[in-house]
């Protein structure tokens, strides 16, 4: 672990550096966690809306429960500490999801 403070990221633009050096450490720990959050839904999002796009018939996957459309994305969710797979896809402008089971299978 560095003891310096990092660098910011040229992606990050300075308005938000700006922001982000006047915050405390709880603070920044949670502007993490959020900006985590929100990337996993865009890329939700993202390919959820990708889905939408493909006009071909898609086969139906195997372990794809009968309730659930074929468009449907298997996506990871952590849950206390644990991940978890959930079936997503769109209706409307609602997401739905369905509980798969475990990454590990151990847990």
């Amino acid at each position: 672990m560095s003891y310096s403070e990092p660098a910011t990221p040229p992606e990050v633009p300075g308005e938000v550096a700006s922001s982000l050096e006047e915050c405390n450490a709880e603070t920044l720990r949670s502007i993490a966690k959020y900006a985590d959050a929100l990337a996993e839904y865009r890329e939700r999002e993202a390919r959820l809306n990708e889905a939408d796009d493909e006009d071909d018939p898609q086969e139906r996957p195997e372990d794809l429960p009968e309730d659930v459309p074929t468009k449907a994305t298997l996506t990871e969710k952590e849950i206390n500490g644990n991940r978890y797979y959930y079936w997503q896809w769109r209706e409307g402008d609602k997401i739905k999801s369905q509980y798969k089971g475990p990454v590990n299978p151990s847990e």
